[in-house]
């Protein structure tokens, strides 16, 4: 639309109450325009496009976004312009509110699906002559990595059976001196929460800095936000050149990394180093191959290298992690002990991950410094009855499923999803389809749906046909047996 014609569309806008659906939905039209032609597309991807215009009371538009994060991002860099844009487009509104929405159930007809935790105090706007000369951040300066925790070195990482490949290879990287020929490039660790790759990462990168090599720990979070950011402040060349002078790249919950500029840039910024004979760790919450939302390129490039999962804990780590944990309550409380017996009920019945095991601890602690009842087993099973609880009654996905089985029999899940009607599909499929009978409320429709539109009586074929089997055949007995531990876990 013409200048001319947005401002006299404006001007219409601000001539009375916004009292209308439309009304409401034209103004923060108007407003998202300006903000993505001042800003340009790829900043405006990244911050602006979540915005949601929830309402406006008075002289205050309140604005919602998904994440917290955001909200502070957006308040801290952006809120002020955004308030300004706001009232060049209409008179009557003077300030913005920034809340973060949740998901909530629909109460009546035309009711909100959202709703808005605890809204700050609006902000009030500055002059644009004012807007326009406030500092911005220097992204250059800010590419020294995230923060490294102190305690999450290689002596504090207790290793298993469930790990022990994953150490192996950070301590070989992470051993290196500089010149050293690169053995796994990239290596990609993948592991579900509370399993410690964080922590095996920022142990590698304390060890690597020790040699004297140049490293950067980065989440993918925050690569995100400093290129966006470097974008912003027209310093993004340096900010390319700094990040592929390094000699160890480490990034952190890749599956957070957003956006396709922002993807590409990490593409080539992983190419740049893995031509360059440079090191890089990436870590994920699933294998290259599943990490949807990641371009394909990206994720080809990553499975060249060597992925190693960090699986969940057995019960010999998770006593082990017991032990050092009650180990170090009791050096700050020296009254504080748990017999082996207790420790050995603990890591059996707590079996999430390790930030659980950590709860379980204290949970100990707090219940014999506060009352002074000594730690049993009984004691322990009244203490941590909620923890036990939240790990058996787990709501199985059937994506969750597709994702597990397809991982099990080396194929994919777009082969699972597929037509191909050979065996080493056609097996996996199956017993995909019977336990997504079993373990989830899905009815047979909507389960053959969810395996690439098959009808119900494909989906009741499978399950029969499983069924059946697992009664005469004992390997694919224990093979559903242990898909089922796998999902429940």
């Amino acid at each position: 639309m013409p200048s001319s014609q947005l401002a006299a569309q404006s001007r219409s806008l601000a001539a009375h109450e916004l009292d209308d659906g439309s009304e409401h939905d034209a103004l923060w039209s108007a407003v998202s325009r300006r903000l993505r032609a001042e800003y340009g597309e790829d900043v405006y991807t990244s911050w602006f496009v979540r915005l949601v215009l929830d309402r406006i009371d008075g002289e205050v538009a309140h604005l919602t976004v998904p994440t917290r994060f955001l909200k502070s991002w957006i308040q801290s860099h952006y809120s002020e312009r955004i308030a300004a844009v706001f009232a060049e487009e209409h008179s009557d509104v003077r300030r913005v509110s920034i809340g973060v929405r949740v998901a909530a159930p629909k109460l009546a007809a035309g009711a909100r699906d959202v709703v808005v935790a605890p809204v700050p105090e609006p902000v009030d706007i500055r002059p644009a002559s004012l807007v326009s000369q406030l500092p911005r951040p220097d992204a250059a300066a800010r590419i020294g990595g995230s923060p490294l925790d102190r305690r999450l070195t290689f002596d504090t990482f207790l290793t298993g059976r469930s790990n022990a490949m994953a150490y192996a290879a950070a301590r070989q990287i992470a051993d290196a001196r500089p010149g050293d020929p690169v053995t796994f490039n990239p290596l990609v660790i993948h592991a579900a929460v509370g399993l410690g790759k964080t922590h095996l990462l920022q142990a590698t990168a304390h060890a690597a800095e020790a040699t004297g090599r140049r490293v950067t720990y980065l989440t993918a979070e925050k690569f995100m936000f400093d290129f966006v950011a470097s974008l912003r402040a027209q310093t993004a060349l340096a900010f390319k050149e700094r990040l592929r002078a390094i000699d160890l790249l480490i990034i952190d919950d890749l599956q957070f990394l957003q956006g396709k500029t922002v993807q590409q840039e990490f593409g080539h910024t992983l190419n740049s180093l893995l031509d360059g004979r440079q090191q890089v760790i990436v870590a994920a919450d699933r294998a290259p191959s599943e990490l949807e939302g990641v371009d394909e390129r990206l994720r080809s490039r990553l499975a060249g290298g060597l992925t190693l999962e960090m699986g969940a804990l057995d019960e010999e780590l998770r006593a082990k992690i017991l032990k050092t944990r009650v180990a170090a309550a009791k050096a700050a409380h020296p009254r504080f002990d748990a017999p082996d017996e207790v420790i050995a009920y603990v890591a059996r019945v707590v079996t999430a991950n390790g930030r659980d095991l950590d709860g379980a601890v204290n949970r100990l602690l707090a219940h014999n410094t506060l009352t002074g009842a000594p730690i049993t087993v009984e004691m322990a099973e009244t203490a941590l009855r909620d923890l036990v609880r939240q790990v058996e009654p787990k709501r199985v996905k059937i994506e969750e499923i597709q994702r597990i089985v397809a991982r099990h029999y080396q194929v994919s899940r777009a082969d699972i999803l597929s037509s191909r009607r050979t065996q080493t599909v056609v097996r996996p499929r199956q017993v995909a389809m019977y336990l997504a009978k079993q373990l989830t409320l899905r009815s047979l429709p909507e389960i053959g749906r969810r395996f690439g539109g098959r009808d119900h009586t494909t989906v009741l074929h499978a399950v029969r046909k499983i069924d059946d089997l697992v009664k005469n055949n004992s390997a694919l007995s224990d093979e559903v047996e242990l898909l089922k531990r796998m999902l429940l876990e």
